[in-house]
């Protein structure tokens, strides 16, 4: 019997570095976390010219600027219950928005209608909001100021109780860091990487079910927990 997600979840992204980067990048290969933009085959054509020069370079990895510096490597989506396991995990180059991969996760882990999902503003989208209202979805997902749009009081409140409660994916991504340095990568590749991402969400699943079956937060029957 499968788990299924019916309070809320919490969908968010996290970089994993690849210590195998090249030692040049082109300025219009790095963009910006939180920035959508649509030029992989100038990417694509850079990493194999960099592949026949510096051998080594892990050439499925990306250039991302996150809090003011250059990383080189791979993002993990991931999206967690409202306990914090791990349910869905989809591995991408470090340079793919967040927002893209919301839908996949949602129908990976299965959520079903009446479920909140809990997301920053990089999310924040017209098609976001109306997935979720066609899936029966509840909208947790932090408003964005627009140009010539400020956020209103209601909303600046709202996104303060979100980001309260996101602190469980936060915690998450924190767990996995302390105790199996999920930031650096140890492999070559995209899949690799992916095959990575899993094995860590399943360690630390396995981590934190005895503790939430202790305090009482799970039932005491076989469920299949994770659904990467």
């Amino acid at each position: 019997m499968k788990y299924r997600i019916t309070l809320f979840c919490h969908v968010d992204g996290s970089i994993t570095h690849s210590p195998r980067k090249p030692k040049t990048r082109p300025a219009y290969e790095v963009v910006s976390d939180r920035e959508e933009r649509d030029d992989e085959t100038d990417a694509q054509t850079s990493m194999r010219v960099i592949a026949v020069t510096q051998p080594g370079v892990d050439i499925e990895a990306r250039w991302v600027r996150k809090g003011g510096q250059s990383v080189f490597g791979y993002k993990q989506h991931t999206l967690v219950n409202h306990n914090g396991l791990v349910m869905a995990v989809v591995s991408t180059a470090a340079n793919c928005h967040d927002s893209k991969l919301l839908l996949t996760l949602l129908d990976k882990a299965e959520i079903v209608p009446g479920t909140r999902v809990h997301a920053d503003k990089a999310y924040c989208s017209q098609k976001h909001r109306e997935s979720l209202k066609a899936r029966g979805i509840k909208n947790g997902i932090q408003d964005k100021a627009l140009k010539n749009k400020p956020l209103t009081a209601r909303q600046i409140h709202r996104n303060r109780l979100i980001t309260q409660a996101r602190y469980v994916v936060e915690r998450t991504f924190g767990s996995q860091t302390r105790w199996f340095g999920s930031k650096i990568l140890r492999y070559y590749g995209q899949a690799k990487a992916h095959a990575w991402h899993i094995l860590q969400a399943m360690a630390y699943n396995l981590k934190r079910l005895p503790r939430l079956y202790a305090e009482k937060l799970l039932p005491r029957q076989p469920q299949a927990d994770c659904v990467f």
